[in-house]
């Protein structure tokens, strides 16, 4: 990973304003790679955060979430995915950021270029357990989460999320401070 915030972290290449960045694995030359947006979100509950456990193709915790099927809006995926892989209807809070992965997906035999959206939402009622087969909830704490997700575009906008609340909470505290003074 380079320290320059304009460089990619898996490439030295220089990342131009307004670029998603991506994550994972590099791009194979000559792969063909369908281009999949979809919605994801960072349940977070106090100190914790609901992520799900997915059994295959390779077990890992994720982010809940996935692709917007044609003709749906970002949003409503949102909230089908959630449901689906957790059981849980949210309140989206506001977007996070994107992030991009090239990947191979074995359950739809597809080369994937993933453009990943995250939302910061919170859970709202457990409707009881998740419908898609071979996922379940799981509550983690935040630290743990940020070591166990399964890919780095996950644990990238999960710690820009605490980066941005903890400088959010810095201006509040600055702001009282200063509102104290004569």
């Amino acid at each position: 990973v380079h320290a320059n915030p304009r460089t990619g972290p898996t490439t030295g290449f220089r990342r131009w304003p307004g670029m998603i960045r991506r994550y994972g694995e590099p791009v194979k030359p000559g792969q063909r790679y369908r281009r999949r947006p979809g919605v994801y979100a960072v349940l977070l509950r106090g100190d914790s955060i609901l992520a799900t456990f997915q059994q295959a193709p390779v077990p890992e915790f994720q982010l809940p979430g996935g692709g917007i099927d044609r003709g749906e809006h970002p949003v409503a995926a949102l909230h089908r995915e959630v449901i689906e892989e957790t059981g849980w209807k949210i309140g989206i809070t506001r977007r996070i950021g994107a992030f991009r992965r090239f990947t191979y997906m074995p359950e739809y035999d597809l080369w994937a270029e993933k453009l990943c959206t995250v939302y910061l939402a919170r859970p709202v009622l457990r409707l009881g357990p998740p419908t898609e087969p071979g996922h379940s909830a799981v509550w983690l704490p935040v630290e743990e989460a940020l070591l166990r997700l399964g890919n780095a575009g996950d644990r990238a906008m999960l710690a820009l999320l605490l980066r941005q609340q903890t400088s959010a909470i810095n201006r509040v505290t600055l702001n009282a401070r200063s509102a104290m003074l004569p």
